[in-house]
């Protein structure tokens, strides 16, 4: 059986490897988080994430299964899936599992969907009591062919998770809804802690990459999004000492794929544009191409280039920029939001 190769074992990885484990000739770059290998005379020199082996991750599968949800972790094939199973998260997909856009990047099949579970809500709430969640996160497929895009749909999740774990904090991670401002409203009203709605790449490579999205309405969102969080935080200030404290948006977040050919002037010109409407929390990660007909990647960056990354956005004055090769908009989320608050 083929393994991409962020997804080989320990014991797959240790074939014709040297007494460190990495493969002959490699040179193996050790961080805090990551235990990564650079494969020797290939340019780019792409990093390679270790799984272990028969790591706790049945539970979370079995309540996944039990519960009949899908995350975006399996179906994105997201490279963190093994490490967030093993912890205990995982991030909800919902709406079903076909998507009205076809994103090259997006490993998400797409086509006419299935009409909208009903009963989606309740049993994504119970598998986050089950999985006893703190900090529940919550994605969803593009419904285009929806009045309201799935809105609604996405409002009753959050509000199902609210009477399912009442101390839990959510997290949203929404389309564009095709710019339109009331579907957007919908997902405001349900108050989630952290609001998500991911730039993806630069303007210049929009057509290519995000055929369906467009840059300039992605930014509205976000600007629609800080100017809701800004108005909650106000009611909460009225509320203190005269009643209950209403919940608001805490963050307004936003992720940034890079190594698709744009260049580091144009990921500053990103991080300005997203400041400058309002974004608070910045998560950038390497595209990793996962589905044979993706987009090639043209870069993979190195560790010292995430780090000037974040650098540059804790300058323009995010409270908090998430940037490493393997960094996905909702990896570590709970723990990014307690590091933001």
């Amino acid at each position: 059986m083929l393994h991409p190769w962020w997804e080989m074992t320990d014991e797959q990885a240790a074939t014709n490897a040297d007494e460190h484990g990495a493969p002959v000739g490699a040179h193996v770059v050790e961080d805090p988080n990551l235990k990564v290998v650079r494969r020797p005379g290939a340019e780019g020199m792409p990093f390679r994430k270790r799984v272990p082996l028969g790591g706790p991750t049945g539970p979370v599968e079995r309540i996944l299964r039990d519960e009949t949800l899908r995350t975006v972790c399996e179906d994105a094939k997201c490279p963190n899936r093994h490490e967030c199973y093993s912890k205990g998260t995982a991030t909800f997909i919902v709406l079903g599992d076909v998507c009205t856009r076809r994103c090259p990047y997006c490993a998400i099949p797409q086509g006419k969907p299935q009409p909208a579970d009903p009963r989606e809500p309740e049993r994504l709430a119970e598998a986050s009591r089950k999985m006893g969640l703190k900090h529940v996160v919550i994605t969803m497929v593009n419904r285009d062919e929806m009045p309201d895009g799935g809105a609604a749909h996405v409002a009753q999740c959050v509000e199902a998770v609210r009477a399912a774990v009442p101390r839990a904090t959510v997290e949203v991670l929404t389309g564009d809804f095709l710019g339109k401002y009331e579907p957007n409203r919908t997902i405001f009203e349900a108050r989630p802690e952290v609001f998500n709605h991911n730039i993806e790449t630069v303007p210049r490579l929009y057509k290519p990459a995000r055929p369906g999205g467009k840059y300039p309405r992605s930014l509205e969102v976000l600007r629609w999004a800080a100017e809701a969080m800004q108005a909650q935080r106000d009611e909460q200030e009225a509320a203190r000492g005269n009643g209950p404290v209403p919940r608001a948006i805490r963050q307004v977040k936003s992720g940034l794929m890079v190594g698709l050919g744009e260049t580091r002037e144009e990921v500053r010109e990103v991080m300005h544009d997203l400041r400058e409407h309002g974004v608070t929390v910045l998560t950038v990660g390497q595209y990793l191409k996962s589905w044979e007909s993706g987009l090639e990647v043209a870069k993979y960056y190195e560790l010292a280039e995430y780090e000037e990354i974040r650098a540059e956005a804790l300058e323009l004055g995010f409270a908090e920029a998430y940037c490493g090769p393997f960094v996905r908009s909702s990896y570590n989320a709970g723990e990014l939001f307690e590091a933001v608050g």
